[in-house]
């Protein structure tokens, strides 16, 4: 078998068979095929695409590539979550106590932030003594006892995805739905879990910027795990603008335990609580949605929730007093610098790209893998859409541990669009500050 010939098989639009994409992935790993010629069969999947059942043998092999976790020994189904990157998308820290507190068990791997997306690993480790990398053993352990953990993926998972990518990031075929479900669901099902949710986000902060291109690549993740046994629901979620009022890592870290207490944004707390319903239903812990709402928002209210959260922070080396005072606990910014408005009116629109930009450029985020972040750094939003505004009140701030670097508030200036009314930006009848529903559709095959 030559490479050539998958090369201008899939340039031609032939469907590969599953040994030929076997063929291909065990060589990238393998280093047998050299970079140009990977790089060509890229474009060519970019340009042709590939069937569904292309798709399954690709990420299948890729699954395999490397190491693969056994979860046999933690009973009941296991389910994993995963989310497309968003901009203050602390959703993890809210859904999994939650999902966790209704009974399921939630093994999970997670990355850290690259870009204007943050990640949860970093926002994890912005409590105190909190541990990332935890051995099999004790991952085992902790998702049988607390219901949930979270760690930083591996080494040994899924090494064609990182060989690939590495190509994908250099050779303009990153949007390529194939090639995205086929690099997430490698990484979701070589983690081991029995069934996946997953959170799509749609719209100027998100990965894919519209809801076709959404749900393109949510029906494509779908039917991989379909085909390879595995039951999966997608969520799409709006990124408009970002998610809840803070963007960064230790002041998302305090959002999310507000909003385990009942007292966080109302469009953190719906799109959490759906996610850890599809986590719950998937467990086969409630017989339909509606009755996985309600056991998710029972264990919200009485506390479950939050109890779970702090079990699983102590169980990882982390300082449980951070659900009590999470001020006090967490590292707190030195430095602030405030965007102001510059005339009465409503925002019209906040946008999230822009924001997770400034929080980047203020040291919450990395533009490389390799840069340090600054853990309390962030943004706080203290003005989003739909809200009135007087001139020169504050919208948001620019948080830090050292000096504010300017371009980081110009930045989040750009972020804001201010109108005369609310009907400038399509709002009218929405009450003032009410957060329209991030929720836009559920997938379920």
């Amino acid at each position: 078998m030559r490479m050539l010939d998958l090369i201008l098989k899939k340039r031609d639009g032939g469907a590969l068979t599953e040994g030929e994409i076997r063929f291909f992935v065990d060589g990238v790993v393998r280093g047998t095929i050299p970079d140009y010629q990977v790089s060509a069969f890229l474009m060519a999947v970019y340009f042709r695409g590939m069937t569904e059942a292309e798709v399954a043998a690709l990420t299948e092999a890729m699954r395999t590539s490397g190491e693969v976790l056994d979860l046999s020994v933690v009973p009941g189904v296991k389910v994993d979550k995963h989310s497309t990157g968003g901009v203050g998308d602390k959703t993890t820290l809210v859904a999994l106590p939650l999902a966790a507190a209704v009974g399921v068990k939630a093994p999970k791997m997670s990355g850290r932030g690259l870009g204007h997306t943050g990640g949860t690993i970093d926002k994890l480790e912005a409590i105190p003594g909190f541990r990332t990398a935890l051995d099999r053993e004790a991952f085992l352990r902790q998702v049988d006892a607390v219901g949930f953990a979270v760690v930083g993926q591996t080494e040994g998972l899924v090494p064609a995805d990182r060989a690939l990518y590495a190509l994908r990031d250099v050779t303009g075929t990153v949007d390529s739905i194939p090639l995205i479900a086929s690099s997430i669901m490698s990484k979701k099902l070589a983690a081991g879990a029995d069934a996946i949710v997953l959170d799509v986000k749609v719209g100027r902060g998100a990965f894919m910027p519209d809801e076709a291109s959404a749900r393109a690549l949510a029906e494509a993740m779908i039917a991989i795990g379909r085909r390879l046994g595995k039951r999966t629901h997608a969520i799409l979620t709006a990124m408009d603008e970002p998610l809840g009022r803070e963007v960064g890592n230790a002041n998302e870290v305090a959002e999310a335990i507000r909003v385990l207490r009942g007292e966080g944004p109302a469009d953190v707390e719906e799109v959490a609580v759906v996610v850890a319903a599809e986590m719950v239903l998937l467990a086969g812990l409630a017989p339909d949605r509606a009755a996985a709402v309600a056991a998710v928002r029972e264990a919200l209210a009485d506390g479950r929730g939050l109890g779970a959260f702090r079990a699983f922070v102590a169980a990882q080396g982390g300082d449980p007093a951070v659900v009590d005072a999470p001020e006090a606990v967490l590292p707190r910014p030195h430095h602030r610098a405030a965007v102001v408005a510059w005339a009465d009116g409503v925002v019209t629109a906040l946008d999230a790209r822009a924001v997770g930009e400034a929080a980047m450029r203020a040291g919450a985020g990395r533009a490389t893998k390799e840069a340090a972040i600054d853990l309390a750094a962030g943004v706080h939003l203290r003005k989003k859409t739909g809200e009135v505004v007087r001139r020169g009140e504050v919208l948001a701030d620019v948080l830090a541990s050292r000096p504010i670097p300017e371009d980081a508030v110009l930045r989040l200036r750009e972020a804001y669009a201010l109108g005369e009314t609310a009907e400038d930006a399509g709002l009218a009848g929405r009450a003032a500050g009410g957060p329209a529903s991030k929720v836009l559709a559920i997938l379920d095959g």
